[in-house]
This record gives structure tokens, sequence and C-alpha cells, in this order.
């Protein structure tokens, strides 16, 4: 389990495209061990292999489905994440690492102080943004603040666009979207109830 609180944005180094092993560069690859979870983008990966500087994460075709990981390439900067320990502070909120889709950055306005993202609603996924509710973008942990005509915006902050690849990001480009996961056990459960 994550938070969407990222840790550092981290630099690809390499993709081998046949079996989609990608590594990347951060500060705390000496840290990790082989069969760790860290969220790249918001996609809970496995390490496979570390060295000091680099880790080593497989892709499967799951994950190249749903996300934007068709289309990474070396030196793209991705939002890193190790796993919450369990007796870690809980921020944020709950991010599976199970990115549901992909969806497009509409738009990105400077605000005094900082900066509004307006992104797609993902077709399918209505129900699941709501104003003052929570999505990860990205594998960043954001609080819905409006919701109008198809899509959704987010008030970023100075340290969290510092801290992660939002620096970057602009109108047309793709982002991983992982819904709230208490929104969906919801409707789950209203959805038992009424069909009982």
């Amino acid at each position: 389990m994550f938070t969407g609180i990222v840790e550092e944005a981290g630099e690809v180094t390499s993709v081998d495209d046949e079996g989609r092993r990608i590594r990347v560069r951060c500060s705390f690859a000496d840290e990790l061990s082989q069969g760790q979870s860290v969220a790249v983008d918001g996609v809970c990966l496995t390490v496979e292999d570390h060295t000091a500087e680099e880790f080593e994460v497989f892709v499967s075709d799951e994950s190249l489905e749903k996300t934007s990981f068709d289309a990474v390439a070396a030196g793209d900067i991705v939002n890193l994440e190790r796993a919450l320990p369990a007796d870690g502070r809980f921020d944020g909120h709950v991010v599976q690492g199970h990115v549901d889709t992909t969806t497009e950055v509409s738009r990105v306005e400077e605000d005094e102080g900082g900066w509004t993202y307006w992104f797609q609603i993902p077709k399918g996924f209505e129900s699941y943004v709501a104003e003052k509710g929570s999505v990860a973008v990205d594998g960043v942990s954001l609080t819905v603040a409006s919701v109008d005509d198809g899509e959704f915006s987010v008030a970023v902050i100075p340290e969290t666009r510092r801290a992660t690849n939002f620096t970057m990001l602009g109108a047309g480009d793709h982002v991983n979207f992982e819904a709230d996961v208490l929104a969906k056990y919801v409707e789950s459960t209203a959805e038992s109830y009424l069909d009982s």
C-alpha cells in the first residue's frame, strides 16, 4: 500500500522493449531489496535488481494496457514512492498502486501561490470523481477541487510541484489515474445491497 506522497522524482535510464524492463535512477536505490514494491508514476512494481544508484522493474502486459508505460523512454522523469511500512506515518490517502486507466491533462493554470491542473475524467469513472474526494494522478495523492463538464481540477502547492514530475506536465500529456479504492468499495457494497 502507498499514500500518494511522492518521495522523489527519479529518472528513467533505460527501457528494454522486449521484456519491458525499466531502470530508474534515484537516491534511495541502495536501500532497496529484491522483491520490494515501489510505485513508479503510481504503478506498483517489484524491484528485480538494483545497484547503488538504480533499480530495475518489470512491467506486465496488464500494466502496459492500463498505464502510460507504453510510451516511457530513457530520460523521462517519474514519481517514486516506496510502500508504506506497518509503523509508518500515514499521509495522503490509500493508494494501491493499481492504476485504473490513463487520462489527459486539459490545462494548467498558475495561480497566486500555486497551480491548478485540469484533467479529463476517464470514461466510466465519473462516479468516482467528486469534489473534495481523493484521486491519484501519476501516483500523487490529490484532492479534487472541482468537477465540471467532464473535467476535474486539483490545486497543486509549490512543494508538491517541486517534488514530482508535475513541473513537466502540460495540456495533452497522458497520466496514470487511480480512483479512490474506498469509493469503489462503497459502490460495490451499495450495489450488493440494492441487488439483494
